[in-house]
């Protein structure tokens, strides 16, 4: 029963350009999101659901504010997925029962193989970053989704307008490319072949995903 809702919320967010707007008629909110950052080609402005009809700035914030994060959020499970695909694993012990971290299979599989506690532990740093770090803290930020509320920069204030724009394009690009990524996989795993990788298989480099688990 959680799988459609993620995906359901992962899909919208995912299937819109979203954009600012300062007016609330669907007409000339529809044109300022036209030239907008993530509005860019091949697709353009893509909004098949509506989700930005009518829309007001309040709404464009909040809806930017999932994708961004929903994407940031896939890029790393993506890049986990494929790392401990390849056998990657953190040394020593998971609990004090002696469960190594090299037991713990990859993709859903893992969450079986988890203990209870581990489990639990994963949920409330996600609620720590969710509800203390991971935020937007008003009159901070430069943009919705600019997490670092006026506490680190990387350089971010080195690049010039047009390359900040640029490095958020790509941003929400890698993101939208991420979310699709980790449902593929999320699917293959659940297929009976259970292999989220059988592209690999039939270009000829076959993985054996989970073999030994």
């Amino acid at each position: 029963m959680m799988k459609q809702p993620l995906l359901l919320s992962l899909l919208a967010t995912t299937v819109s350009a979203f954009a600012p707007a300062k007016q609330s008629h669907s007409s000339s909110s529809l044109q300022a999101f036209e030239k907008t950052i993530g509005a860019q080609p091949p697709l353009g402005f893509f909004d098949p659901l509506g989700l930005l009809t009518d829309a007001d700035e309040d709404r464009f914030n909040r809806l930017r504010y999932v994708e961004i994060k929903h994407g940031r959020i896939s890029m790393l499970a993506v890049l986990g997925h494929i790392v401990t695909t390849g056998g990657v694993r953190l040394p020593g012990d998971i609990d004090l029962e002696g469960t190594s971290f090299a037991s713990i299979p990859t993709g859903i599989a893992g969450l079986s193989a988890v203990p209870t506690a581990g489990l639990l532990q994963i949920f409330l740093f996600v609620g720590f970053l969710e509800l203390a770090v991971m935020k937007d803290i008003d009159g901070t930020g430069e943009f919705v989704g600019d997490f670092r509320n006026g506490f680190i920069d990387f350089g971010w204030d080195t690049f010039s307008p047009e390359e900040q724009d640029r490095k958020r394009g790509i941003e929400l690009n890698n993101g939208r490319a991420a979310m699709m990524g980790i449902l593929g996989l999320m699917v293959h795993e659940m297929l009976p072949s259970h292999d989220p990788y059988m592209i690999n298989a039939l270009a000829g480099s076959p993985i054996d995903f989970n073999a030994g688990f």
